[in-house]
C-alpha cells in the first residue's frame, strides 16, 4: 500500500546530493513530497518532477536566525502538513528536525523520522555563539521527546551518545545510527590518482567547524617548501551563523595559495584531478566529500573528531587515510607533507579507500536500512 512521505529539508542542493538515491528508492512506491528552500538549480527541479516528487518551497534559510522567517516557516510546514495529511515526516538538519518534527508531532503523524547528519558546531565546545547553541539544544530535546515513538535516525554511535548525555534524546523515541549518507559507486567510479604532482582538495561549506582555516593556513606552510603543490577548495560561502569571516575568505579567494572554485555542480572531475582529499572538521555525522573521494580512490586526511574517524582504517594493510588532531594546523602540514614524499603512497592508500567504500558505505546497502526504519516497502 502506497504512503505519503514528506520530505523536510534543510536545502535544495543537498536533496539530490545526499538524498537522491533515497528520494527516488521512496518514489517507486510511494507518493513522496518535498519542503525545501527556494530551487536555484533547474535539474535539481528536473529530477524531482521526474521522478514524480510533489514539491513546496520556502523562503527559509536553514543556516541563519530570524524570529519573523521561522515563524512563517512553521505557519507554511503546518498548512502542508494539514493539506497532505503524510504517514511519514522525514526531516533532516538541525531547523526541518526542530520545526519539522514539532509540528508534525502537533499534527499526530502516524511516524515521525528525524535525521541528524552531524552536530556540528552546536556541539563543538567553545566560547562562541553560546546562547545560539543553549537555544538549540534545549529546542531540539524539545522536538525529540515531544511525541512517542519518535525515529531518531543519526550517522554514528557518539553523535548518540553526545545526545544521551546532554539529555536531548530519551525514552520517547528509537535511535537508529546509519553509515551515513552513503555513496553511489557506479557514479563515483574508481580513476587512478596523479602521484607525478600531488594536489589536495577540500570540498566543503565555508563555515569555521569545516576546519577552512586550518586548511588555509596549512597550505601557507606547504607551499613555501613545497611550491609545486596544489590545492584547492571547493564550497559555497553564504550567511551563517558560522561562516568563516570575512578577511580569511578574501585570503582564500585571492589565489595565491589555495585555488578556491566555489559551488560545482559536480564535483567528480574535481576529485579526479586531485591525489588527496583533506577534511580537517571539529565535527561530522559521516562526511560526504570524503566518501565521495574514498569511492574515486583516493587518499584521506581527516581528523581525530566523531564522524571523521570513522571514514580512516589506519592498520597498515588497510590504510586508506590519516587522523590529525582537531585545529592541529603542524600535524596536519606533516601528513600532507608525508604524500609529498612518499608519492606512491597516493596510489595504495587510494585503492584500500575505495574497498573500504565498497564494504561499508555503498549507498544501496544504507537506502534498504533507512527504508525499513521509515517501514516502507523496498
Amino acid at each position: 500500500m502506497k504512503k505519503k512521505i514528506l520530505i523536510v529539508a534543510h536545502s535544495s542542493g543537498s536533496l539530490i546530493t545526499y538524498r537522491g538515491a533515497l528520494i527516488r528508492a521512496l518514489t517507486l512506491k510511494n507518493e513522496v513530497y518535498v519542503f525545501t528552500p527556494k530551487i536555484l538549480n533547474d535539474e535539481t527541479r528536473f529530477q524531482l518532477t521526474g521522478w514524480g516528487v510533489i514539491v513546496y518551497e520556502t523562503s527559509l534559510n536553514g543556516g541563519t536566525i530570524s524570529l519573523f522567517s521561522d515563524i512563517r516557516y512553521i505557519i507554511d510546514l503546518y498548512k502542508i502538513i494539514r493539506k497532505i495529511s503524510p504517514d511519514i515526516v522525514f526531516p533532516y538538519a538541525f531547523k526541518p528536525v526542530i520545526y519539522g518534527g514539532a509540528v508534525a508531532a502537533y499534527c499526530k503523524i502516524p511516524t515521525i523520522a528525524p535525521m541528524l547528519t552531524g552536530l556540528g558546531n552546536t556541539f563543538v565546545e567553545s566560547n562562541s555563539k553560546k546562547v545560539v547553541k543553549k537555544i538549540t539544544r534545549n529546542l531540539l530535546r524539545l522536538t525529540l521527546n515531544s511525541k512517542e515513538g519518535i525515529k531518531v535516525i543519526l550517522h554514528n554511535s557518539n553523535d548518540r551518545e553526545t545526545l544521551m548525555n546532554h539529555h536531548i534524546i530519551g525514552r520517547r523515541c528509537t535511535t537508529f545510527v546509519v553509515n551515513g549518507s552513503g555513496v553511489d559507486l557506479q557514479y563515483f567510479r574508481y580513476s587512478p590518482p596523479d602521484k607525478t604532482k600531488i594536489s589536495f582538495l577540500m570540498i566543503a561549506r565555508l563555515i569555521n567547524a569545516k576546519g577552512i582555516r586550518e586548511y588555509y593556513e596549512a597550505a601557507v606552510i606547504i607551499r613555501k617548501q613545497y611550491p609545486q603543490a596544489r590545492f584547492r577548495l571547493v564550497g559555497g560561502y553564504d550567511a551563517n551563523v558560522d561562516c568563516i569571516d570575512k578577511k580569511l575568505f578574501q585570503a582564500i579567494s585571492s589565489g595565491d595559495v589555495v585555488e578556491y572554485v566555489g559551488e560545482v555542480s559536480d564535483v567528480r572531475p574535481m576529485i579526479s584531478d586531485c591525489s588527496v582529499v583533506v577534511l580537517p572538521s571539529y565535527r561530522e555525522g559521516l562526511p560526504k566529500s570524503v566518501l565521495e573521494g574514498m569511492a574515486m580512490g583516493r587518499a584521506i586526511i581527516t581528523t581525530e573528531a566523531f564522524g571523521c574517524r570513522e571514514t580512516v582504517i589506519q592498520s597498515e594493510n588497510h590504510q586508506n587515510g590519516f587522523l590529525v588532531p582537531v585545529r592541529n594546523v603542524p600535524m596536519l602540514v606533516s601528513k600532507m607533507e608525508y604524500f609529498l614524499k612518499h608519492e606512491d603512497e597516493v596510489v595504495r592508500f587510494g585503492l584500500n579507500g575505495r574497498k573500504y567504500a565498497e564494504e561499508r558505505f555503498d549507498v544501496h546497502l544504507i537506502n534498504r536500512q533507512m527504508l525499513q526504519i521509515l517501514g516502507v516497502e523496498e
